[in-house]
């Protein structure tokens, strides 16, 4: 009898494409979240894909002319319209299927940013995209900061993070203010498919991105991606400090489908304390222990409006039925 390990190439392929669609070799940092998230994104659509990506870390470290790290047709954007080009793109598809060109093949439209793409510079394209009902997915990859262009403060910075446009320092916690709430906004736009993931649990995150593929109309993913660089931690600990925002609440996976709000990662009944998560962090490092709880009771605010949506929360066609 074969043990399990000589047995393993028999079921391997059916849990996760072996191809790389996104290859080795590109020159994100060591330890880099983003690059490992792009991976699995791309692993779970599969070659029938087509990848417009905003200006950003994914655009300057995987296509440094005359080279690239995609095997799937993409196309680099400026740093607004990464959406309103994957909306053109998902038209220009369709248009496609009427004439019979592609009639026996399924090919998906996916629009990547970073959060300075996502959440500040290219939100009215994302927005007009999602309102629109194009066939596509979004992908926001959320290191917190514009790392790329040299770790400045975006809506998605967290309070208290030092960011070179925020600086810690005698007068200054830091960044004031909370991170947009993405997954929200885009569920008020009546977004049928939006969830939260994180690279640091990769067969959620490829499931969630199996599940957007799926969708007949617009879907959206806010995928936490950890920057060692921007957030001052080694490289190595990149897994880790995924695995520390979702555990103390700081960022909870869930998913909303037609309205309806579900947990994707068990929570556990006492949280991780939110210092396992801060205390690594360089760029939390200044924080008093007044402004440790100030972040807690911000964190503690969102987890909670999380965990009531969940409960009272109903899918559009129950509300309308």
């Amino acid at each position: 009898m074969k043990s399990i390990v000589e047995n393993f190439d028999l079921f391997a392929p059916k849990l996760v494409d072996k191809e790389e669609y996104y290859c080795s070799g590109h020159r994100a940092c060591q330890g880099c979240g983003e690059a490992l998230a792009i991976r699995l994104m791309a692993k779970a659509l599969g070659k029938d894909t087509v990848v417009t990506n905003a200006t950003g870390c994914m655009e300057v470290t995987a296509t440094p002319y005359p080279t690239t790290a995609w095997k799937l047709p993409w196309v680099h954007v400026a740093f607004p319209n990464s959406a309103a080009v994957g909306a053109g793109v998902e038209a220009a598809l369709k248009s496609l299927r009427r004439k019979g060109k592609i009639a026996d093949r399924d090919v998906k439209v996916v629009s990547i940013g970073g959060d300075g793409g996502s959440f500040d510079i290219g939100f009215q394209a994302i927005s007009g995209a999602m309102e629109r009902g194009h066939n596509m997915i979004y992908i926001v990859y959320d290191n917190e900061a514009y790392m790329n262009t040299g770790i400045q403060r975006s809506g998605a910075t967290p309070y208290g993070a030092s960011t070179t446009t925020r600086p810690a320092g005698k007068q200054s916690v830091g960044n004031t203010t909370w991170k947009k709430n993405m997954a929200e906004i885009m569920v008020a736009h009546k977004v049928p498919y939006v969830a939260t993931a994180c690279h640091s649990y990769p067969f959620d995150f490829m499931d969630k991105v199996k599940k957007a593929k799926k969708v007949n109309g617009p879907a959206f993913i806010h995928c936490l991606a950890v920057c060692p660089t921007g957030w001052r931690c080694p490289s190595d600990a990149c897994i880790k400090m995924g695995r520390l925002a979702v555990e103390t609440g700081v960022f909870p996976l869930y998913e909303v489908e037609n309205g309806k709000y579900k947990m994707t990662i068990e929570m556990p009944k006492k949280l991780r304390p939110i210092e396992d998560y801060l205390k690594p962090q360089g760029r939390f490092r200044h924080l008093t222990p007044d402004q440790i709880q100030i972040f807690k009771g911000m964190a503690m605010l969102e987890y909670n409006k999380v965990l009531e949506r969940i409960k009272h929360s109903k899918s559009w066609s129950d509300m309308t039925s």
